[in-house]
């Protein structure tokens, strides 16, 4: 049986949780979560819709093509890239600090000349794919 000020730590511990959690909804991105939405959970597609995948795309010293680079590179996962997408479309020297950090944490890894996010929409009738847009987010030159 709890103690009356086991129930009040209780109450105190649940209402802060709700709080963050409505605080984070309201002014907050993915990186917040658990008190921060994860969007990428937060909604179904329509038969009739379309899916948006986020990729970062590279060209690498040694290489005259542009090659899709791993998020995992960088130490990120895609869901991170997507919900970073707002920060880096406004400021893309971002993009240039992944760089370096790829750089620090996987220096056996080819160096990035340069890295833009795209942004690709794949639409859909009936369920099934009927085509795609795509479009860069940010980019940047060494």
């Amino acid at each position: 049986m709890l103690t009356t000020g086991g129930r009040r730590a209780r109450v105190v511990a649940t209402l802060a949780v709700a709080a963050l959690t409505l605080l984070g909804t309201r002014y907050s991105e993915d990186e917040a979560f658990p008190f921060g939405p994860m969007s990428m959970f937060a909604f179904r597609t329509e038969p009739d819709g379309r899916v948006d995948v986020a990729s970062l795309r590279g060209i690498v010293a040694g290489s005259p093509q542009e090659v899709e680079i791993s998020p995992a590179t960088f130490g990120l996962r895609r869901a991170e890239v997507e919900g970073s997408m707002g920060r880096m479309a406004k400021d893309p020297t971002l993009l240039g600090e992944l760089v370096r950090a790829r750089e620090a944490i996987r220096p056996d890894l080819p160096r990035v000349d340069y890295l833009r996010i795209v942004q690709t929409n794949y639409l859909l009738e009936n369920g099934q794919q009927k085509g795609f847009r795509q479009a860069t987010v940010a980019e940047w030159r060494r």
